[in-house]
């Protein structure tokens, strides 16, 4: 891993723990073992690296969402079957993922007093997941998955009990594999009761 890297790892660990704004330059430093003057030769301030780490998930996050569309609509296997991987996709490679975790919880710390991480995390955590929900849930009910009924709110219905879930089990506190599988029981349970809820087949 090169210094770049190191650097950027080591801010995201240490914002996801501690918060961005808790963290100073000299913090960053002295946990990668360099000088200040290599951190400057890289980025421009510590909110460059905020940036980038920021841009490096938005690019992850909106290939993600890609994927969740395409997983409906590939003609591979039974509607149930694509929705499965849609969550699958989801929860592993987007909630658990290590990078993409991290970078969920310094937007979770620092919502409350930046108003444009406040506007991320509303948009990766909260309206996108429902806009493609809400889609999800017009698909399902013009293939006859399950029972006709308001997309927006089926959306809601669907996605709160995860959010609470990955609140619960995946940013409070370590990710570890023990909290990984807390989520998962109570995630994929819950989409069994929302599919038994809307009569779906």
């Amino acid at each position: 891993m090169n210094t770049k890297e190191k650097i950027l790892d080591t801010s995201l660990d240490m914002f996801a723990r501690l918060g961005y704004t808790a963290v100073s330059i000299r913090d960053i430093c002295k946990q990668v073992g360099i000088k200040e003057s290599s951190v400057y030769y890289h980025f421009k301030n510590k909110q460059s690296i905020l940036d980038e780490l920021i841009n490096r998930f938005t690019t992850i996050a909106n290939n993600m969402m890609s994927q969740f569309e395409n997983g409906l609509t590939d003609g591979q296997g039974s509607f149930s079957d694509g929705f499965n991987v849609v969550a699958d996709c989801f929860f592993e490679q987007y909630l658990m993922d290590e990078f993409c975790n991290k970078v969920m919880r310094v937007m979770l710390i620092e919502q409350f007093g930046n108003d444009d991480m406040r506007t991320i995390y509303k948009e990766w955590l909260l309206d996108k997941p429902l806009q493609i929900q809400s889609s999800v849930s017009k698909a399902l009910i013009n293939f006859g998955v399950i029972e006709s009924g308001d997309s927006e709110y089926l959306a809601v219905k669907y996605y709160s009990p995860i959010y609470f879930y990955a609140n619960k089990w995946l940013f409070s506190g370590e990710l570890t594999e023990e909290n990984k599988t807390a989520f998962r029981e109570s995630a994929y349970k819950h989409i069994q009761n929302f599919f038994m809820e809307m009569g779906g087949k």
